[in-house]
C-alpha cells in the first residue's frame, strides 16, 4: 500500500515537474520570440565623395556598359534602387550638413564650404545614441568642427588626402583639430579597413550605426596603382551634349550674345580658356578643338572610374567582413554619393549645378527585413530626408526641427502621405572654384524652373579670386573677381520629352502656365524652409526685378 501510495506521488510530482518544464520552455520561447521582434537592426550608411548615378551601373544609362560597379550593382539588386533623390545644395560640406541634420542650408548655417556643423547640431548620431545606437563616423565628415556626437570618430582633416591619409582620431593624443595619425596607403582601401576594424572591435551588445564616408572619387582623381590599366584600352562613350547643345541654357549661363560663355563653368574643351579639365590632364594645347576636347573627357573619365573602381572593390570587402561576422542580414545598407557629378555634360565638370548630372544622386538601400520591397522607385527625395529615414528605421521619430520626412513605409509598398510634389535647391557660392552663378529653383518629375540671380550673398569687396575661397585661378589676362556679378536669367526643361535638358523652355508660350505652377511652388517652399532671401535684400531686390522676365 505504501509502495502504490509513494508511486503514485511520484508520478504526480514527475508530471507537475514536467507540466513545469513545458511551461517555463514555452515562456523562455517567448520571451526569445519576443528579443527577437525588437531587436533593432544595425545601419550601414556609405557614402562616396562626388559619385554621380551616371557611374554606376545600375542606373543604367551612358557609361553602364563599361560595368564600373558590379558591387553596388548586386546591392541594388537585392534591394531598392531610389531613381528621383536630389541633393539640395549639390557641394560637399552643404550637403552633408543637410543629412546629418535634416534641415536646408539657411537653417542649419552651412550653405558653402566654409559651413560648419558644431556637436549641437549633430543631430542624427546624437539621436541614433540615444536610441541604444553604438555610433561611429569614419573617413570624410568636411564639416570642420569636431563630430563629438558619434561614440567614436576618425576622419580625414577638411578634403583630405588620397595616399598615406592623415585622420584626426578620437583616440589619438592631442585634442581637435590636433589628433593626428597618418596611415600608408590609398585612402579609399586604408578607410575601408579601419570599418572593418572598428566592426571587429565594437560593442557587440549594441546595434550599430557607421557612418563610412570615402574620398574617393573626388577630384583630382588619384587612383590606386592597381588600376592604372583599367580602361586603358576602352574608348568612353561620350554625351552629345559635350559637343553642340544650341539651345541649352541663358544669357544668365552664357552671357548676353554669348559674352561669357568663356567664363562661365569649369569646361571640359578650351572652352574656358582659365580653367579647364584638358589643363588638369595634361592635354596638347596644340590640338584641334574636337580633338582636345576628346582627349580631355577621355583622361578625365578613366581616371574618374578608376577611383570608383577601387570604391567599389572595397565595398565588396567591407560587405564580405559583414558576412563573415555573421551580421550582413542583421544590417540596413544604404549606398550615396553626397550630390551629384557633371562628367562632360554641357561641356561641364564639377557639381554645383541644378542640371540633372550634379543636382540627381544614387540612392541604394537593401533593407534584410523587407524582401517584397520595390526594386525600383520614383518618389522625389531629397538629403533632408536621409535623417529621418535612418531614425525611422531605429525607431526614432522624425524631430519636428528637422525638413525632411522619412519614406521608410516604401519598404511596405505603402503610399506616401503628404508627399512633396517637387523639391528645391540652391546653390550660394557665385563664382567660387568653378564660376558657376548662384541661383535656386524647383524640380518636380516632369520639370524644372531655375532663377539664375548671380549674386554671392555676402556682397562686401574682394579683390580677386586669389583671397576669396583660397582655390580660384587668375586668368593670364587678368583677375576675374569671384564676386563678380552676371546677368540674371530663367531657365526651364521639359524634363519628360527632354530629359538631357537640351532646349531651355522658358520663353515657349506653351509652358506658360507650368512656369506659374512652378514659381508658386518656389516661393511655398523658400518660405516654409526658411530659404527666403530677408536677410540678403540686394539679393531680394534682384528677384523682385526679374520675377516676371
Amino acid at each position: 500500500m505504501k509502495l502504490k501510495m509513494l508511486t503514485k506521488v511520484a508520478a504526480g510530482l514527475t508530471l507537475i515537474l514536467s507540466v513545469s518544464a513545458c511551461t517555463t520552455d514555452v515562456k523562455d520561447t517567448e520571451v526569445s520570440q519576443k528579443s527577437e521582434a525588437v531587436k533593432k537592426l544595425n545601419i550601414l550608411y556609405i557614402m562616396s565623395d562626388d559619385h554621380t548615378r551616371q557611374a554606376i551601373g545600375a542606373y543604367g544609362g551612358l557609361l553602364a556598359p563599361l560595368n564600373p560597379t558590379p558591387t553596388i550593382d548586386a546591392l541594388a539588386s537585392e534591394g531598392t534602387r531610389f531613381d528621383n533623390v536630389f541633393v539640395t545644395n549639390s557641394i560637399c560640406t552643404p550637403s552633408r550638413a543637410s543629412i546629418i541634420t535634416g534641415q536646408y542650408s539657411q537653417t542649419n548655417g552651412a550653405l558653402d564650404l566654409d559651413g560648419k556643423i558644431g556637436v549641437e547640431k549633430q543631430y542624427l548620431p546624437k539621436l541614433m545614441s540615444e536610441a541604444g545606437y553604438e555610433t561611429a563616423m569614419i573617413g570624410k565628415w568636411h564639416l570642420k568642427k569636431e563630430p563629438k556626437a558619434f561614440d567614436y570618430y576618425k576622419v580625414l582633416p577638411n578634403q583630405g588626402k588620397y595616399f598615406d591619409p592623415v585622420f584626426r582620431d578620437m583616440n589619438a593624443k592631442g585634442k581637435w583639430p590636433n589628433n593626428k595619425v597618418q596611415i600608408k596607403g590609398h585612402s579609399s582601401d586604408v578607410i575601408t579597413d579601419l570599418s572593418i576594424d572598428w566592426l571587429s572591435k565594437r560593442n557587440k551588445t549594441k546595434p550599430f550605426f557607421l557612418m563610412h564616408h570615402y574620398k574617393a572619387p573626388h577630384d583630382m582623381f588619384e587612383n590606386a596603382p592597381r588600376y592604372d590599366e583599367y580602361l586603358a584600352n576602352v574608348e568612353i562613350p561620350e554625351p552629345a551634349s559635350l559637343y553642340n547643345q544650341p539651345k541649352w541654357g541663358s544669357k544668365a549661363t552664357k552671357g548676353e550674345n554669348n559674352s561669357l560663355i568663356n567664363e562661365i563653368g569649369t569646361s571640359v574643351s578650351k572652352r574656358n580658356p582659365r580653367r579647364n579639365m584638358g589643363i588638369h590632364m595634361e592635354v596638347d594645347q596644340e590640338l584641334s578643338d574636337n580633338e582636345y576636347t576628346h582627349q580631355s573627357y577621355q583622361r578625365y573619365l578613366k581616371r574618374y572610374l578608376r577611383t570608383v573602381k577601387g570604391v567599389d572593390d572595397n565595398l565588396k570587402r567591407l560587405l564580405d567582413h559583414l558576412k563573415a561576422i555573421g551580421e550582413y542580414d542583421n544590417t540596413v545598407i544604404i549606398y550615396t554619393g553626397d550630390q551629384g557629378m557633371m562628367l562632360g555634360e554641357h561641356d561641364l565638370i564639377d557639381k554645383r549645378w541644378m542640371y540633372e548630372p550634379s543636382l540627381r544622386m544614387p540612392f541604394i538601400v537593401r533593407h534584410p527585413q523587407k524582401a517584397n520591397a520595390p526594386k525600383v522607385n520614383d518618389t522625389i527625395i531629397n538629403n533632408t530626408d536621409f535623417a529621418p529615414l535612418m531614425l525611422d528605421i531605429a525607431g526614432v521619430e522624425t524631430p519636428e526641427y528637422m525638413h525632411g520626412k522619412s519614406f521608410a513605409d516604401v519598404f511596405d509598398n505603402k503610399p506616401l502621405e503628404n508627399w512633396r510634389e517637387a523639391t528645391y535647391y540652391r546653390y550660394w557660392m557665385h563664382r567660387a572654384h568653378h564660376d558657376v552663378p548662384s541661383h535656386f529653383g524647383v524640380r518636380s518629375k516632369d520639370h524644372k524652373l531655375i532663377f539664375f540671380y548671380g549674386e554671392h550673398y555676402d556682397n562686401s569687396p574682394v579683390q580677386s579670386d586669389i583671397n576669396y575661397a583660397g582655390r580660384n585661378w587668375s586668368r593670364k589676362d587678368g583677375v576675374i573677381p569671384s564676386k563678380t556679378p552676371t546677368p540674371a536669367g530663367w531657365e526651364l526643361y521639359d524634363l519628360k520629352n527632354d530629359p538631357n535638358e537640351l532646349n531651355n523652355r522658358y520663353n515657349d508660350p506653351q509652358y506658360k502656365e507650368v512656369i506659374a505652377n512652378l514659381k508658386a511652388e518656389m516661393l511655398k517652399q523658400r518660405q516654409a524652409y526658411g530659404e527666403t532671401d530677408v536677410n540678403y535684400p540686394h539679393i531680394q531686390k534682384i528677384i523682385d526685378k526679374h520675377w516676371n522676365d
